[in-house]
């Protein structure tokens, strides 16, 4: 083989010229550039090197992949209605990423961190030990300047001692000059003064220069003090060189009464009380069934962005406010160093029935008063009566669909009265106010009699072991018999106190208020036999009544209060939802601050619609209630995946076994949380085993942009109760063309589900016998084979229709005409009483006497239910 440049050996090879030639440098073989040539045992010596190195690799363990990430990828179609009626196809492609780490590898980072943890410890050892010999040096250093203080001190003294000396020496001298110089001054008065001599001035100045350059012996006694004291300081500062890093080796002079300045002791160094820690501080972290990233960091006592990097080391994109189940939260506390402990499924839940054990006086309260009974017994207008006021004019198609709260003060003394529908539909709903009520007044119309709902109601409130008082409404009509009523009870179990049970019986009549008053007495004597009490001090416990999305106001609930006090600011938790109370109202809409047991009141402030009959509980700390309602947020939702995951595989064997099943899908809006429930209940139970009823979707509040995206895709259609579309969801509506219903009376919403059902069946098909012919002779044909001269003896003959041979009344043969003829011409319909001849297609055995029997298929409308 010839010689080749370094060039054309990379093309050859494949690789770039730049590595190619870092490959020589490092396997040690000399070349000058990329126009350099090479021989064919260069080659070799580089192949050989390459070997080597990869080899060493291999043996060495870096070869093999430390995680390993597969991939997966799942197409599926969704068919979308389009615009002009046309079906859309999407294709939705979903891809799904697992990483997995070799466990060598976790092992191999945790030995590394351990023994990073021991040389930090090492580490730590030989900085304490450097800090305790600096300490001792620095008290060594003090103890030395102690001592050359006191050396200092004494010079000091003893040169003040000597200034005194000196001073008290000097003083006598000027005594003495002063003495001389009177004695001079009174000489020299009796005498005349003789004229100053030259000399005489001479000494005088001298004298006067001698004073000036030696001050008073207080003044050089100070300045020596001052002085021999500053360079004492000095001293000691330069004698300790961290002195000017430590406060504490600071010196405060104090002040004596000569005025003085002395040097206190030096005060003994400082140290603050924070020790670094030897090792890393092991946490154990609670860990619950979801726990959002912020609260994990938090419980560690990391940064988020810490969890997040652990989170990505382990294949997973997480953002700071999105929530891990418990077993990734685990594997990221164990990856961050920390111990983790699992709770329990249902510790939260146990924490705060043991927070809400309510302590204190339990004290009479207000009776808590269902009425129930069947639709149109005048349960509304005997409250209405009772409160003065006209509610069931507001109520659709003159029902009541809600549930009422009212809080009534008679003159017999308060009681809350709760209004149910006596509807089929609202069963759930009766049977929820009989658990939050302590009596049951059973209205019963004297001219109509006991009615299903009646029965429902009396089943109920025996459920819930609350007592009735029977009110027999309607008296004042003419055919109005109370006694039928009593008996008709008596057979339900429900015995007049008259007869020997323990029932009250009143005859009352909404209409004229006759026995209202009795009514009211006979409640308040149930309630004192009754001894109803609570607690009226401590956190609230009730039951939420109804609940309804305002648009002005959020959602709002109406909570009666059972037991405790609920005042504006209390944190509450009713079901899934949270929130702090931030307004209440009572019946009448005004604002109130509090509210205690047996008081309705609508409640603003949680964070969404609980559901009718869901618990109402105050709770001290928000993040506590935020905790439970996310907990059991998630139940929840587990719960209803695994319900449809079972309905699907429910569906696919009954589908696989039955057939396919007709579907009509629905999204339901309405304008409380009851009827939401009642219309599901309802429409539910239209289902039969060839067409059922679907529910996407329901909640409360008006129809928006989300529910009509939600019913194109699913092609549902849209139901609103007492609720309308906002304007983005008309426009969508008007451009998608989704079919829109809305309703104020549950009756109408079940009727036009009923015909909706019904036009989804299959077409049922009847077969209709349209004539008949006698075959009296066969003939021949070479074209056509066996033709049967026949005669219609009933009916009509048509071509194309199908056909019967009949022999002996036997049917022998099905199929259609190949002609029909009278004489040479071909007909289309022969009638009877008329000779004709017929060709059967396919069939060539016909004789004389077989009949010819000609029937059409007849599509006959079906019921989807029994009438």
């Amino acid at each position: 083989m010839t010689d080749v440049t370094i060039k054309q050996f990379a093309t050859d090879v494949g690789i770039p010229v730049n590595r190619l030639l870092v490959q020589f440098e490092e396997a040690g073989i000399p070349v000058s550039g990329a126009d350099a040539t090479i021989t064919d045992e260069q080659k070799m010596d580089l192949l050989a090197h390459l070997r080597k190195s990869h080899g060493r690799k291999e043996r060495l363990g870096l070869s093999e992949p430390k995680k390993i990430t597969l991939k997966r990828k799942t197409h599926s179609e969704i068919k979308m209605p389009g615009g002009s009626g046309q079906v859309k196809t999407v294709s939705v492609e979903v891809r799904k990423k697992r990483t997995y780490v070799k466990r060598s590898v976790v092992l191999e980072e945790k030995n590394k961190r351990h023994d990073r943890s021991e040389a930090e410890v090492q580490k730590i050892e030989e900085v304490r030990h450097k800090i305790e010999a600096e300490e001792a040096r620095r008290q060594a250093a003090a103890e030395e300047a102690k001592r050359q203080a006191a050396a200092e001190e004494a010079k000091r003294q003893a040169a003040a001692e000597e200034a005194k000396r000196q001073a008290a020496a000097e003083e006598a001298k000027r005594q003495a000059a002063t003495k001389a110089s009177q004695k001079e001054q009174k000489a020299s008065r009796a005498e005349p003064k003789p004229r100053r001599t030259a000399e005489a001035k001479t000494a005088s100045i001298q004298r006067r220069h001698a004073e000036e350059k030696e001050p008073n012996a207080d003044v050089r006694a100070r300045k020596r003090s001052d002085d021999s004291g500053r360079v004492a300081k000095q001293g000691r500062i330069e004698d300790r060189p961290e002195a000017d890093s430590e406060k504490s080796g600071r010196r405060k002079t104090k002040k004596g009464k000569s005025g003085k300045g002395t040097p206190s002791a030096p005060l003994p160094p400082l140290r603050h009380g924070f020790t670094k820690p030897t090792a890393p501080v092991v946490r154990e972290v609670t860990i619950p069934e979801t726990i959002s990233v912020a609260d994990l960091a938090q419980k560690m006592s990391v940064k988020g962005t810490e969890v997040i990097k652990a989170l990505m080391k382990l294949g997973s994109m997480m953002t700071i406010n999105q929530v891990l189940d418990q077993e990734t939260a685990a594997i990221v506390v164990e990856e961050m160093g920390h111990t983790y402990k699992l709770l329990k499924e249902n510790t939260l839940e146990e924490e705060l029935k043991t927070d809400q054990e309510q302590a204190g006086q339990a004290l009479p309260k207000a009776p808590v008063v269902t009425i129930m009974g069947h639709v149109d017994h005048g349960k509304t207008s005997l409250l209405d009566y009772i409160r003065r006021t006209k509610v069931a004019a507001g109520e659709a198609g003159g029902i009541t669909q809600h549930i009422g709260a009212y809080h009534v003060q008679t003159g017999k003394g308060m009681i809350t009265f709760l209004d149910t529908p006596g509807h089929a539909a609202f069963t759930a709903m009766r049977a929820r106010g009989a658990k939050a009520t302590d009596i049951v007044i059973l209205v019963v119309a004297a001219d109509d009699g006991v009615k299903p709902q009646t029965i429902e109601a009396i089943q109920h409130a025996k459920a819930a072991n609350v007592p009735l008082v029977v009110a027999v409404n309607k008296i004042d009509k003419a055919d109005a018999d109370p006694e039928r009523i009593k008996s008709e009870l008596a057979g339900r179990d429900v015995i007049p106190e008259e007869w020997g049970g323990d029932t009250l019986f009143t005859n009352v009549s909404a209409k004229t208020g006759q026995g209202i008053d009795g009514l009211l007495d006979q409640v308040l004597v149930q309630a004192e036999v009754l001894e109803l009490k609570a607690v009226a001090e401590g956190p609230a416990k009730g039951v939420v009544i109804e609940s309804r999305l305002d648009k002005g106001r959020g959602p709002v609930a109406t909570v009666l209060v059972q037991s405790g006090i609920l005042r504006k600011g209390d944190v509450i938790l009713s079901g899934l939802e949270y929130g702090r109370v931030r307004a209440m109202l009572d019946e009448t809409g005004a604002q109130v601050v509090k509210a205690g047991p047996s008081i309705p009141v609508e409640v603003l402030g949680l964070s969404g619609t609980p559901n009718a009959g869901d618990d109402v509980v105050v709770i001290a700390d928000e993040r506590k209630a935020r905790e439970v309602a996310l907990f059991r947020q998630g139940k929840f939702r587990e719960v209803k995946l695994a319900k449809q995951q079972k309905a699907k595989l429910e569906s696919v064997f009954e589908q696989m076994e039955e057939g396919q099943v007709r579907t009509l899908n629905i999204v339901l809006k309405a304008d409380v949380q009851g009827s939401v429930e009642a219309l599901v209940d309802a429409l539910t139970k239209l289902s039969t085993e060839e067409a059922a009823v679907k529910i996407i979707a329901s909640g409360v509040g008006g129809i928006n942009e989300s529910d009509v995206n939600l019913a194109m895709a699913s092609d549902a259609i849209l139901i609103g109760f007492n609720v309308r579309a906002d304007n983005v969801a008309k426009k969508l509506i008007d451009e998608e063309g989704i079919d829109l219903h809305y309703y104020s009376v549950i009756y109408e919403v079940i009727d036009e589900v009923k015909k909706a059902l019904q036009g989804m069946l299959k077409p049922e098909f009847k077969e209709q016998i349209i004539g008949l012919a006698q075959v009296r002779n066969v003939f021949r044909s070479p074209k056509f084979g066996a033709i049967a001269g026949c005669m219609v003896t009933d009916g009509v003959v048509r071509r194309h229709n199908p056909i019967r041979v009949l022999r002996d009344n036997v049917v022998i043969f099905e199929g259609e005409l190949e002609s029909l003829r009278r004489f040479k011409d071909d007909v289309h319909e022969v009638r009877a009483g008329t000779e004709c001849g017929i060709g059967v297609r396919n069939y060539n055995d016909v004789r004389e006497g077989d009949q010819i029997e000609v029937y059409e298929r007849v599509e006959v409308a079906r019921s989807l239910y029994a009438e």
